[in-house]
């Protein structure tokens, strides 16, 4: 990958959309399997193994945990949309636009890490 003279808002701003999706991936974790509340179900035995598919009862998401995730969502959005409409793209040629927004998306890690 080239290197590119990346202005630090823009860096910041990558880091955090990256910092923001890794918080939102942990939580979603904890999250029940369901938005709402559904029966849960088990799966026929697998046929060359005592393997069952299945879901326990989802209580569904309580009013907390929807607006937690709206709120991830909605910082996901501001923060995707500053990254990709940053006045920064706009000094490069179409040729390297593409290994530019690449090279920008592992500018935070240590040199040699891609």
């Amino acid at each position: 990958m080239s290197t590119y003279d990346f202005p630090e808002d823009l860096r910041a701003a990558q880091l955090a959309l990256h910092q923001t999706r890794a918080r939102y991936e942990e939580y979603a974790t904890i999250l029940p399997w369901s938005v709402e509340p559904l029966p849960g179900w088990e799966g026929d035995k697998h046929l060359h193994s005592d393997y069952r598919s299945g879901k326990p009862d989802s209580p569904g998401y309580t009013p907390e945990q929807t607006a937690e995730v709206a709120r991830f969502q909605e910082e996901l959005l501001r923060l995707s949309v500053e990254v990709s409409t940053h006045p920064y793209w706009q000094s490069l040629s179409s040729s390297d636009l593409v290994d530019a927004r690449m090279t920008l998306k592992h500018a935070h890690k240590p040199d040699g890490e891609a």
